[in-house]
Order: C-alpha cells, then sequence, then structure tokens
C-alpha cells in the first residue's frame, strides 16, 4: 500500500513538472495534459512586464528586479492581465500617449500602471496634449472647477485715489491789524478771539501823535484859503495818512466834517474770525507790533498726502471729494488748485492742495480729513475684471476661452486700475472671451500638462540609453 502512494506521489510530481494536472473521478485518478506557458508564448507577444513580487511596477519590455529576476510576460489572455488594467486602446479610437500620475505627481509612464496606493495611471489620449499653444479641458472638469469667461468690452475705469489730509486757512484771506507808528490804545470794541466779525466793524479807538499830526497837517491845506481849492497841493498830506494806515472812512469823514479826529477808529479790514488778539486797552503799540489776526474762513484748502505711485493719475481742476473725521456722512466738494512740486524723502508723497467752499464754517484749521479723488474722464477704454489677470510681478498675462474647452495664455499689457476693472492697452481685442473665475486653477493644469509632456519625452530617451548601454555590455 505504501508503495503505491510513494508511486502515485512519485506520478503526480513528474506531471505536474511537465505542465499535466490530475483529477479524480470515482475514486481513480486521471490525468490530463496543458500546453506549457513557454510552448504558448512563442507565438504571442507580451503586453508588457510586471514585477515578479506582485509590486506595482511595470516595463514595456524585458527586465530584472533588483534581486536579478525576470520580470513575468502578462498576456493579453492571462489571468494576472485580467485582473490588472488593460490598456484603454481598444475601448477608445484615439491613441494613448503615455499615462500620467493619478495625484498629479510628475511621473509619467508608457504603459499601464499602479501607483503605491493602488491608483490606475490616467491615460492621456491623442488630442489632449495639443502644440498649439492652448490649454484643453473636459466639460465634466470646466463645470466642476467653476471656470466663467466674460467678453472684452469697452468701458469707462474709475480710479479712486485716496488720501489723508488735514485743514488749514486760505494764507490770501488772512489780515493783521499792525501799528505802523508808535500808538496807544485807548478802548477795545468786545471782540474777543473767536468773535465773528464783519468787514467795517470797529475793532478798537487808537491815539498816535503822528496820525494825530498827519490829519491837522491835511485839514490845513484843504481849508486854506489860498490853496484849499487846488487839488494836487493837498494830496500829499493824504498820502501821508494813507501810509499811516488810517482807515479810507477815517480819512472821508474828516473831509466832509473839517474836524481832526484825537482818536482814530479801527475798522475790521474783511469779514472772518478773529483768530488773535493782543491788543489791550491803555497799551503802549510799537511800530509793527500785531494787535489783531483776522481769517476768513467761507473758503479753506485742505492739503492732503496723495501716494507718488497715484501721481500720474491726478490733474489740476479735479473733481475732490473730502470727507472731515469731525462728521461723518458728510462730504464737502472741492477741486485740486495746487500739486506742489516735491516729493517727500520719507513718507515718499506729494502735498496737493484742495480748495474748498466752506460757508456754514464747519471745516475748522488743522481739523482731520480724508479726500477721494475720481479719476475718471468719462473715456471708455478696453478693460476686464482685475480678477481675470495671472500677474507673476514681471509679466501678465490672461487665459482667452477659444470654445470647446480650449484656452489660450496671452500675454498682455495694462494700464489704469480701479473699480474692479483693469484697462487693457494691448493684447486683446474687443469681444473676445476672458476667463474671470478659476483661472489659476486652469494655469495649473496647464503647467502640469507641459511638466508631464516633457517627461513622457524624456521617457523614450531614457529608454533608448538604456537598451544602448545594453547593448554595449
Amino acid at each position: 500500500m505504501n508503495t503505491q502512494r510513494l508511486l502515485t506521489a512519485f506520478a503526480l510530481t513528474g506531471s505536474l513538472a511537465l505542465g499535466a494536472f490530475w483529477s479524480m473521478n470515482d475514486g481513480r485518478w486521471s490525468v490530463h495534459a496543458e500546453v506549457s506557458a513557454a510552448t504558448a508564448a512563442a507565438d504571442r507577444t507580451p503586453l508588457y512586464y510586471r514585477d515578479p513580487s506582485g509590486a506595482p511596477l511595470w516595463s514595456a519590455g524585458p527586465k530584472k528586479d533588483d534581486r536579478g529576476r525576470d520580470y513575468l510576460p502578462v498576456y493579453d489572455d492571462d489571468k494576472a492581465a485580467q485582473a490588472e488594467p488593460k490598456p484603454p486602446q481598444a475601448a477608445s479610437s484615439r491613441k494613448i500617449l503615455y499615462y500620467r500620475n493619478p495625484m498629479g505627481l510628475p511621473d509619467t509612464s508608457p504603459v499601464p500602471k499602479k501607483d503605491p496606493m493602488g491608483m490606475n495611471y490616467v491615460p492621456v489620449y491623442e488630442g489632449d496634449d495639443v502644440d498649439d499653444g492652448t490649454v484643453k479641458l473636459s466639460p465634466g472638469k470646466i463645470q466642476r472647477s467653476g471656470v466663467k469667461s466674460e467678453p472684452v468690452a469697452r468701458r469707462s475705469v474709475r480710479v479712486l485715489v485716496k488720501a489723508p489730509g488735514t485743514i488749514q486757512l486760505d494764507e490770501r484771506r488772512v489780515s493783521v491789524i499792525a501799528m505802523r507808528t508808535e500808538s496807544f490804545v485807548q478802548k477795545i470794541a468786545d471782540v474777543t478771539t473767536g468773535t465773528r466779525v464783519k468787514a467795517g466793524q470797529p475793532l478798537m479807538e487808537i491815539y498816535s501823535s503822528a496820525v494825530a499830526s498827519a490829519a491837522a497837517e491835511y485839514l490845513a491845506t484843504i481849508t486854506s484859503k489860498t490853496v484849499g481849492g487846488v487839488e494836487m497841493y493837498g494830496r500829499g498830506s493824504r498820502q501821508r495818512l494813507v501810509n499811516l494806515d488810517v482807515p479810507e472812512r477815517v480819512i472821508a469823514e474828516m473831509e466832509k466834517t473839517h474836524v481832526a479826529p484825537v482818536t482814530i477808529h479801527w475798522l475790521a479790514p474783511r469779514d472772518g474770525i478773529v483768530l488773535e488778539r493782543n491788543a489791550i486797552e491803555g497799551m503802549r503799540a510799537n511800530t509793527g507790533d500785531v494787535l489783531f489776526r483776522i481769517a476768513d474762513t467761507s473758503l479753506v484748502w485742505a492739503l492732503v498726502d496723495v501716494a507718488e505711485r497715484d501721481l500720474g493719475n491726478i490733474a489740476l481742476g479735479q473733481s475732490v471729494a473730502v470727507r472731515a473725521r469731525s462728521f461723518p456722512g458728510r462730504s464737502f466738494t472741492g477741486k485740486i488748485a495746487v500739486i506742489y512740486p516735491q516729493v517727500n524723502r520719507e513718507t515718499r508723497t506729494v502735498r496737493v492742495r484742495i480748495e474748498l467752499a466752506n460757508p456754514e464754517a464747519m471745516l475748522l484749521p488743522d481739523m482731520y480729513v480724508d479726500a477721494e479723488v475720481d479719476t475718471a474722464d468719462g473715456a471708455s477704454v478696453l478693460a476686464i475684471q482685475d480678477s481675470a489677470v495671472l500677474d507673476t510681478g514681471t509679466r501678465q498675462a490672461v487665459l482667452v476661452d477659444k470654445g470647446e474647452g480650449r484656452f489660450e495664455p496671452r500675454e498682455v499689457k495694462l494700464g489704469r486700475r480701479g473699480g474692479g476693472f483693469i484697462e487693457v492697452r494691448d493684447g486683446l481685442a474687443e469681444g473676445e472671451a476672458v476667463v474671470t473665475s478659476a483661472n489659476f486653477l486652469i494655469d495649473a493644469e496647464s503647467n502640469l500638462k507641459a511638466a508631464l509632456k516633457g517627461f513622457a519625452e524624456a521617457a523614450p530617451q531614457a529608454s533608448d540609453a538604456g537598451h544602448a548601454m545594453g547593448d554595449y555590455k
């Protein structure tokens, strides 16, 4: 019995070595011959070769692993080929150029392959990798990415320049009252610092010996029986009173009454606010002493500091909206009167003077304000949304929608920016559609395809070099 078992085992082992298999039927062993893989492989061409250890590694031709074992051939009807992904050429009429990494890594393969996570490499068909400079995306990818396009149109680009500043008095509307000769303040009207006065309103009474002497001389000349009727003889005396800054109204009163006043009523020279009062009743005022300073605040200046980069967008006469921080919601309208010809070295700003009407005297000197200069000139220019521009710092480009999922990168030259739009000076024509949303995703897709194409072109060269080295050996 033991001898029979040994013979049976020996026969079974030999049959398996010869490519046969055994089966039991009604208690009897039967041997079935099978065509050897080596014999059948003689008239078949392998699809590719796989790693003998089962690792997700492939090769287009015969190859050995790092242990010296031959890669196993995979045929069209092999179970291994059925378990692994087959080349999709049979399911599509288009030719497959190469297979790319499913995770987007710069790795390609000329044959089907799995990544270390077991994911199949994605085939790249002929036609998907175009050479006309455009990027082609499938409709599904366009919809998932949220790609939106808008035509290039003509519109007015509104550039809003903002700048902070302060309110200052108009230098041309400030007056001072100073004595031109030694005088004494006899009396002061009920006027204090901050009081609003009218032109011609009395401010104080002044006694001056020089003024009194000039007034007496003038009266003696115009009342003389000899030369009183000759105008030229009294002209010098009158001019002396004018030189002493005697108000014209006082001189006219003297000519009418022929009486020389002992004290002179000094009047306000303009409408305004008393900014400074140095006069004190009974004081002695020397020549040149400033007794009153009065400013007209019906027109004030806003001195704002405009950034150097915005200097080319402003011009004289442009309308400016000024908002005081003390009055939120209130806006004052003015115009640019002066652009100072100097750049601040520390802040890189240029001072701009804006003239503002201030009838209600709400704007006070040194008050903080914010100015907004609307630089829109009304002329329409080619403009696109600012989100459509891909700016690398050294060049600017947009993606032109060519239709059917094709997008062409195109370099453009830009102009003014404002209101969410950018002026296009060169590179686009009116009516062309540009991508305004998800353009960075398309740009990343184009960069990925360019990298994959480079790897795909380098792969055959590396393979040829490997064969050449093998032949040399």
